[in-house]
């Protein structure tokens, strides 16, 4: 079977068929940037979850309502915010961060939309993605365009009082606006800078795209300062090209109501088997999908999922 190699979103629907282990997600403590620490989550045995919430049409609350049947502890330890975009300003021949309306509304509402999860245990991380203006993560010009995007993605984890950032190298159309193509140097060079403005936080590689395949550059190698990387290919087992730990990798990818209850089943019990950290899931809507769910659950932590509206 062929595979595109595009995520669907909600502009492609029809994809194929489609921890840092001292972090010990859904067991440790979170802090608000209010400062009030959430009490700590119920603790589980396995692989951490991850869901994309794709927030032009769901809400990032949806991650919050399943359960493990058995002992109570999240499903989701991770909800990743779908998407932030890498832009470009033609007048400055610069890249920017841009908010939609849909994610600057989850952003200026944290109290509401972001602070509940991390309350429960689950960590919230932005994802950003090209937006067909040009400008991608790995066309940086110099290693000082590279650090001032770094600085406003870190500063945007800090005003919003977020976990980290996933980088989603699809949509950039590199060329486009007279932008260059992409170069070596650029995604270490970002990747490096946000790594040193947020030592503590998440950073996460959707692995697609050339920015993907260009983790090294003079003698660097940020590989190693990932804390996640996953397959981007939805009903499918591919595992990362990139020299992180398993703990650290989810071959499995699934959409959540596209991806066969069968598959995403086969998938986790391959997860399990093999070792591996993480298990990825995309577009958990506001639907009960506790089928869906506990059919990867039961084999990733020997329980059903809990759905509670």
């Amino acid at each position: 079977m062929k595979f595109t190699p595009v995520r669907s979103r909600a502009r492609r629907a029809a994809l194929a068929l489609s921890a840092v282990a001292a972090l010990a997600f859904g067991t440790a403590a979170t802090t608000t940037t209010t400062g009030a620490a959430a009490a700590p989550a119920a603790a589980k045995e396995g692989p951490t979850s991850v869901a994309y919430i794709e927030v032009n049409n769901n809400s990032m609350l949806n991650t919050g309502k399943y359960t493990l049947a058995d002992g109570g502890g999240n499903v989701f330890d991770v909800a990743v915010i779908f998407a932030a975009n890498i832009n470009y300003d033609t007048s400055t021949n610069t890249a920017y961060l841009h908010f939609n309306e849909n994610v600057q509304r989850v952003l200026d509402n944290a109290a509401t939309q972001i602070r509940p999860l991390q309350q429960k245990g689950i960590k919230v991380v932005l994802s950003v993605l090209g937006n067909h203006q040009g400008a991608g993560f790995a066309n940086f010009p110099s290693q000082q365009a590279a650090s001032a995007f770094a600085k406003q993605l870190s500063d945007t984890v800090a005003e919003y009082g977020l976990d980290g950032i996933d980088f989603d190298d699809e949509y950039a159309e590199y060329g486009a606006n007279g932008t260059a193509q992409p170069n070596d140097s650029s995604f270490v060079h970002l990747v490096t800078a946000l790594r040193a403005n947020m030592p503590d936080k998440i950073i996460s590689l959707y692995n697609i795209g050339p920015a993907a395949s260009r983790l090294s550059y003079g003698g660097v190698d940020v590989s190693t300062d990932f804390d996640y990387a996953w397959n981007p290919y939805y009903g499918t087992w591919q595992v990362p090209g990139i020299a992180l730990p398993k703990s650290k990798l989810s071959p499995a990818a699934v959409e959540i109501g596209r991806t066969s209850q069968s598959t995403s089943a086969d998938l986790a019990r391959r997860t399990v088997g093999e070792g591996y950290g993480v298990y990825l899931t995309y577009n958990l809507d506001g639907s009960d999908r506790s089928a869906d769910v506990s059919a990867f659950t039961r084999e990733l932590y020997g329980s059903e999922a809990v759905y509670t509206p």
